[in-house]
C-alpha cells in the first residue's frame, strides 16, 4: 500500500501535468489569432512555431543536466511558472520581436517541464510498485481540453489575448507553485543512488537501451504533428468538409487519446507495456491508412479517431520504460526520450507539409502510416528487463 507520502507527491505530480496541459492548449488554440494581430505570413507564421520544439528540445537536456544533480523538483519550481509566464508574454507582446522572446521562453519552460514532470511521474509509479504513469498524461488531455474551452468562452466575451492567458496563466501558477511541496525531492526521486556522492557524479548512460523508446517517441510525434497540424486541412481540402465538420478531425482524436490513457493503466497491468504498445502501432497503423483510404467524411473521422487510440499510449509507456533502465532516478534516459517528442514534433511537421505540397494531404498520411507501423517492431523494447549499470566517469 502507498505511504501517505507516496500519495502527497501523486497529487502533486497530477498538479503539474494539469498546469502543463492547460498551458499549452492556452498558447496553441490562439495561434490563429496571434498570426492575425501580428500579421504574420504562412511562412513567418511556420518559423515561429518552430522556434518551439527546437527550443524545447534544449530544455529537456538542460532539465535532465540539473534533474540528474538536484532533482526534477528543482527543474519544476523554476520552469513551470517561466511557461506560465511565457504565455501571457506573448499575449501581451505589442510586436513580433517580444513575440520571438516569449517563444524562446515558452519553449525551454515547456521542454524543462515535459521532463521534469514525467521524471516525477516514473519516481512516483517505482514506488508505487504498478502501472500509473498512464494516468496522469490523461489528466495532462483533460486539461488541454479545459484549456481549448476556456479560450472559446474568452472569445465569446470579447477578451483580449493578454487578459485570456493571464487569467489562466494566474491559476497555472498558483497551483504548480501549491504543488510544487508535495513533488518528490532530490533523496526521494534518486532512490537507488543511496549517496550524495553518487548523484553528483555524472553518468554515462548507455544508448542502446534507450534507443528504441526514442524512436518510438518520434514516429509518435510525427504522427501527432500531422494530425494537430493538417487535420483540419485534409478535412477542409480532401473531404470538403463543411465548417462545423472539419474540426472534427482533431477532436476524435483527442477524444480518444483522452478516454484510452483513462483506462491505459489497468490494461497495462493485465497484458504488460510491451503488448499495449504492440497493439497501440497496430491501431495507429489502421488509423493513418483509413485517412489514406478514406471515401467520405465520417469515415476520415473515425480513422482519426482509431489514430488517437492507437499512439495514447507510446508515450506514457516510452517515459515509464525509461525509468525502468534508470533505476537511480537520474532522469537521464527520461531526458533523451523526451528530447525525441521534439525531433517527432519537428520532422512530421516538414515532412508531411513537404509532401502535401508536392502531392496532396491524403498521400500525405502515407509517411506517419509507415511510422505508426514501425513502432510494432520497437515495441519488445518495452518488455521490462534489467536496467543497465551505469558507468560513473
Amino acid at each position: 500500500m502507498p505511504t501517505d507520502r507516496e500519495r502527497r507527491a501523486r497529487l502533486a505530480t497530477f498538479a503539474v501535468f494539469f498546469v502543463q496541459g492547460l498551458t499549452f492548449a492556452t498558447l496553441l488554440t490562439q495561434v490563429a489569432t496571434l498570426q492575425r494581430e501580428h500579421r504574420l505570413s504562412d511562412g513567418e507564421l511556420s518559423i515561429l512555431l518552430l522556434v518551439v520544439p527546437v527550443i524545447a528540445g534544449a530544455g529537456s537536456v538542460l532539465a535532465g543536466e540539473v534533474a540528474k544533480r538536484y532533482g526534477s523538483r528543482v527543474v519544476l519550481r523554476a520552469a513551470q511558472p517561466v511557461a506560465c509566464l511565457a504565455v501571457v508574454l506573448a499575449g501581451l507582446a505589442p510586436g513580433v520581436p517580444m513575440l520571438v522572446v516569449a517563444n524562446v521562453l515558452f519553449g525551454i519552460g515547456l521542454g524543462s517541464v515535459d521532463a521534469g514532470m514525467n521524471m516525477q511521474a516514473v519516481a512516483v509509479e517505482r514506488r508505487y510498485g504498478r502501472a500509473v504513469l498512464t494516468g496522469f498524461h490523461a489528466l495532462w488531455s483533460a486539461a488541454a481540453v479545459g484549456g481549448a474551452v476556456w479560450a472559446s468562452v474568452a472569445g465569446g466575451m470579447g477578451l483580449s489575448l493578454g487578459v485570456t492567458f493571464a487569467i489562466a496563466m494566474a491559476a497555472g501558477v498558483v497551483i504548480s507553485v501549491v504543488a510544487a511541496g508535495g513533488l518528490f525531492g532530490a533523496a526521494e526521486e534518486h532512490v537507488e543512488a543511496g549517496h550524495a556522492e553518487g548523484t553528483r557524479k555524472a553518468v554515462r548512460f548507455p544508448w542502446r537501451p534507450v534507443l528504441p523508446l526514442c524512436l518510438a517517441m518520434a514516429f509518435l510525434y510525427v504522427g501527432d504533428a500531422s494530425i494537430s497540424n493538417f487535420g483540419s486541412v485534409y478535412m477542409e481540402k480532401i473531404m470538403h468538409a463543411a465548417p462545423a465538420v472539419v474540426p472534427l478531425a482533431l477532436g476524435a482524436y483527442q477524444a480518444t487519446t483522452f478516454l484510452v490513457r483513462v483506462g491505459g493503466d489497468f490494461a497495462v497491468r493485465r497484458y504488460g507495456p510491451a503488448m499495449i504498445v504492440r497493439i497501440g502501432g497496430v491501431l495507429a497503423t489502421l488509423g493513418f491508412a483509413g485517412i489514406v483510404a478514406a471515401p467520405n467524411e465520417p469515415a476520415a473521422v473515425a480513422a482519426f479517431a482509431v489514430a488517437g487510440v492507437g499512439l495514447s499510449v507510446v508515450a506514457p509507456q516510452s517515459f515509464s520504460a525509461a525509468g525502468r533502465l534508470d533505476p537511480a532516478g537520474t532522469g537521464v534516459a527520461i531526458a533523451r526520450v523526451n528530447m525525441f517528442n521534439y525531433v517527432g514534433f519537428i520532422v512530421g511537421a516538414a515532412l508531411v507539409g513537404g509532401i502535401a505540397e508536392a502531392a496532396d494531404y491524403q498521400i500525405a498520411f502515407v509517411a506517419p502510416l509507415i511510422l505508426a507501423a514501425a513502432i510494432v517492431a520497437l515495441a519488445r523494447g518495452f518488455q521490462p528487463a534489467a536496467a543497465p549499470s551505469p558507468a560513473r566517469i
